[in-house]
């Protein structure tokens, strides 16, 4: 997963131009309402050489990426609904934290006494350090203890459901202390269970469990944990699930989310990172190494008993109890027939932080740690690891295939030095497993050239490729994989997503996915992501599925995602298309400046245009009275004939100046980073808060220069590079904007160009055949507002006269939410199939024919 800061600046979503046009107008009383005129159909043909056959796609070509971003795990697929179980929450993950979260104390009539976690001698295990320590006052009756308020709005429960209760124990009472454990509402004035006693007895820690069964439902549910007597009682790994995980699995998934993910029958999972891979510590979790709270994800931190886990700060801001580990990813991989694909840390950093660890010893471990894994999934029962997956409850291997090293390393020669290491090992142990590489954070840039370069250099099997982008990129670079070499690496897209949740975003992806689909010799295997978002914890957007405590729905693009996954087919049917295309654009907007988490200077803006005459000029001798703010952040002033943004801690700075209709133009300025963690941004093209390019130097932490452009408040990197900025030295900058073209200088020599003027081509179309079921599926996106009028020549096959269609359509502009899922697919049978045949394929929708051969 690539760093937050990339999607920081996403829109929100208004009602735009888009959804406007599908709107009935407004007329005077008593007039009727006119629909807006649907444009005149555009003109296509698709010619499908059936007699030919192109290449096989991979059983695994579609697959699904999981992350615990968003409480993927914890308060989302892992069905736990105690929130903090194990009192181990921390200001290290973050800084709200403490080991009360999400408790709190609780008690009945003339129940007294004091609550702490405490991290001591007592606790339960070196690996799970914090427990709760209840001290008691109730000579007279009553009980006190904690309250849980689980996630979201609170712990669900559903009446006539079984819920499995659990807590470690233990107590200094020489009597022993008698426990109560309640479901009930925050007001404690509703019962949703009878309540469960436990009679705690010594003081070595105990398990005890107990069953509810709901005789109510709610989403906003307590449980509580309280005691009666006097002493000291320690608990921890306070517990409850529901009996119906997925599949009945014990410390098992939430069966909806669950559901969701087998209903797209993914050829892969690939887990369980991601930016949680490589970054923080890559030491372990032991007084050795003072037992490092933020390390990159170690797999065998996450297997065995589960009090046994340790825990972890969570690189997305909150705690990662471990209680979803590698034995339960590779159980679910089995479940819903998927192949696991795990990934593992390089030792070197990513995601903003661009370290590598110096340390020999420390990387033979992690070699040696991607070894017992293999063993772990692959091996007999008599090896050491294989016995540990069968005493978990796994006898029979799970069959692993195919591990990645590394996730967006930024340092492309310190990772791919790690890599071949990795490799070697792997390959002489394990020939059979394929060892993927990647190639950084991004699809275009210094890092992925050099990744691309040394991996076909070395021959690596398969290339992990990363990136987020906008719509019109997806709709732009459906050739992407057209040109790549076919004896070089394969590709594993690994994550992948338009940057929005509508159906417009969905339709792009398809789009490009049928250009996954055509160059399948090259591209084997392919996921959305990420997977799941918690509503109430986001850290980040797009996402497939989202969910609350209580529902789950698909986004507009898990539909989409659904539909190409259930109908893949075996191999591809050379085909091409002709039609209607649209013509390149120049880059239009006014100018910008901006900074994040810095404080700069700006002075001596020009523009000029390309005949030399002079646009606009500003040297701050006066006000500011020329630019306008965008964003509504930061300390913008004129200080010492200078434009100075003073907050450091202000992220996206944005002013603009100029007109948004200027083009082919040269801006020129000098520019100062005063204060803070990174460097200055210069916009060009700028059209609103949503709608820019700018020059990022010296972005993610002084480590980065880069294009981006922002559409529709999406963003996506055009050119990318190291740089860093020094504080206090003015650099003197220039953008050359000349249509699509633009040349970068900095200091007077060139930075870098690019080009930014590719055809956006909404009509998209690729063929694959279903050999067991004797099917021509021909799948065919129409991105645009007007409908396709297509021929299709199928070149005489013999076919039958009805087909089964599915299409996925509706406004460009709409979202599935909790209340409302407007976009979902829809299955008729139509007639008319031959040879040759003509239909009119919907604005804005997919559709995927299976025709029947005879």
């Amino acid at each position: 997963m690539t760093h937050a800061r990339v999607v920081a600046g996403l829109a929100t979503g208004v009602l735009g131009a888009g959804l406007l046009a599908g709107l009935p107008t407004a007329h005077a009383a008593g007039a009727a309402a006119t629909p807006a005129a649907t444009p005149a159909p555009l003109t296509y043909s698709v010619s499908v050489d059936t007699s030919a056959t192109g290449p096989s796609i991979d059983p695994s070509m579609y697959g699904v990426f999981y992350e615990d971003i968003n409480r993927a795990a914890d308060g989302g697929l892992y069905a736990e609904l105690v929130q903090n179980r194990s009192f181990e929450y921390s200001p290290a993950d973050n800084r709200s934290y403490t080991g009360l979260t999400s408790w709190s104390t609780s008690a009945t009539a003339g129940g007294t006494g004091s609550v702490t976690t405490v991290d001591d001698a007592a606790r339960l295990g070196e690996r799970n350090r914090t427990y709760l320590r209840l001290t008691l006052a109730n000579p007279t009756g009553g009980t006190f203890g904690v309250s849980n308020a689980g996630y979201n709005t609170g712990v669900r429960l559903e009446a006539g459901t079984t819920y499995d209760f659990s807590v470690w124990a233990r107590t200094d009472s020489p009597t022993g202390t008698p426990l109560s454990v309640t479901l009930r509402d925050a007001a404690r004035t509703t019962a949703y269970a009878s309540p469960a006693t436990v009679a705690v007895a010594g003081d070595t820690w105990t398990k005890y469990s107990g069953t509810f069964v709901a005789t109510a439902s709610t989403t906003s549910g307590r449980i509580a944990v309280e005691a009666g007597g006097t002493g000291t009682l320690r608990l921890d790994m306070v517990s409850l699930f529901p009996r119906d995980t997925y599949k009945n699995r014990p410390n098992g998934l939430r069966k909806d989310l669950a559901d969701k993910i087998a209903a797209l029958h993914p050829g892969f999972v690939r887990f369980p990172g991601g930016c949680l891979v490589n970054t923080g510590s890559m030491y372990s979790y032991d007084a050795a190494n003072s037992y490092p709270r933020a390390r990159s994800y170690q797999w065998k931190d996450t297997i065995g008993p589960v009090e046994q886990r340790a825990t972890n700060s969570n690189f997305w801001g909150y705690n990662q109890s471990y209680g979803l580990g590698y034995y339960e990813y590779f159980q679910f991989s089995e479940d819903i027939g998927a192949q696991p694909v795990p990934v593992l840390p390089a030792l070197v950093t990513g995601c903003g932080q661009n370290r590598a660890t110096v340390d020999d010893a420390l990387l033979q471990r992690h070699i040696q740690d991607a070894l017992d894994l293999i063993e772990f999934a692959n091996g007999p029962t008599t090896s050491e690891w294989g016995a540990k997956r069968a005493a978990m409850g796994h006898p029979a291997p799970f069959g692993l295939k195919r591990v990645a090293i590394g996730n967006e390393e930024n340092l492309p020669d310190a990772y791919f030095a790690n890599f071949v290491k990795f490799e070697a090992a792997i390959r002489a142990k394990y020939p059979d497993v394929t060892v993927i590489s990647n190639s950084g954070p991004d699809d275009t840039g210094s890092t992925f050239d050099t990744l691309w370069s040394l991996n076909k250099a070395h021959g690596t099997a398969m290339l992990d490729e990363h990136y987020y982008n906008s719509p019109d990129w997806f709709l732009q670079n459906n050739k992407r994989y057209d040109g790549y070499d076919r004896q070089g690496p394969k590709v594993f897209l690994g994550e992948y997503a338009s940057l929005d949740n509508k159906l417009r975003n969905s339709l792009a992806e398809a789009a490009y996915m049928t250009g996954l689909e055509r160059n399948a010799d090259v591209v084997k295997m392919a996921s959305y992501a990420p997977l799941l978002s918690n509503v109430d914890y986001v850290q980040w957007k797009p996402d497939m599925i989202w969910f609350d405590n209580a529902a789950s729905w698909g986004s507009t693009s898990y539909e989409m995602q659904k539909l190409f996954m259930n109908n893949v087919g075996n191999q591809v049917v050379p085909s091409t298309a002709t039609g209607s295309v649209a013509q390149a654009k120049p880059i239009t907007g006014a100018i910008g400046l901006s900074t994040w988490a810095t404080a700069a200077s700006f002075d001596d803006v020009t523009v000029t245009g390309a005949d030399g005459g002079q646009l606009f000029a500003d040297d701050f001798s006066g006000d500011a009275s020329k630019w306008t703010p965008l964003a509504g952040r930061g300390a913008w002033s004129v200080q010492n004939g200078a434009y100075v943004q003073s907050d450091t801690g202000a992220q996206d700075t944005l002013v603009r100046a100029g007109d948004v209709s200027w083009h082919d133009y040269d801006l020129h300025l000098k520019a100062t980073k005063t204060a803070g963690a990174e460097g200055f941004l210069i916009g060009f093209g700028v059209k609103d808060t949503g709608n820019y390019y700018w020059w990022n130097l010296g972005g993610w932490n002084n480590t980065q220069g880069a294009v981006e452009k922002a559409v529709g408040g999406a963003k996506q990197t055009l050119l990318a590079k190291p740089n860093t900025i020094e504080t206090g030295r003015t650099y003197d900058v220039m953008v050359k904007i000349r249509g699509g073209q633009v040349e970068l200088y900095l200091d007077g020599v060139l930075w870098g160009s690019f080009r930014d003027d590719a055809v956006t081509e909404p009509f998209a179309q690729v063929v694959t055949r279903d050999v067991a079921h004797h099917q021509l599926i021909v799948k065919v996106v129409n991105a645009q507002d007007a409908p396709a009028l297509t021929t299709v020549d199928l070149h005489g096959a013999r076919v039958m006269g009805k087909a089964e269609m599915t299409v996925i359509s509706g406004d460009p502009e709409a979202q599935n939410t909790r209340t409302a899922q407007p976009i979902a697919p829809v299955t008729t049978t139509v007639k008319g199939i031959d040879s040759t045949f003509t239909r009119t394929f919907e604005p804005n929708s997919v559709t995927f024919l299976r025709v029947q051969m005879k």
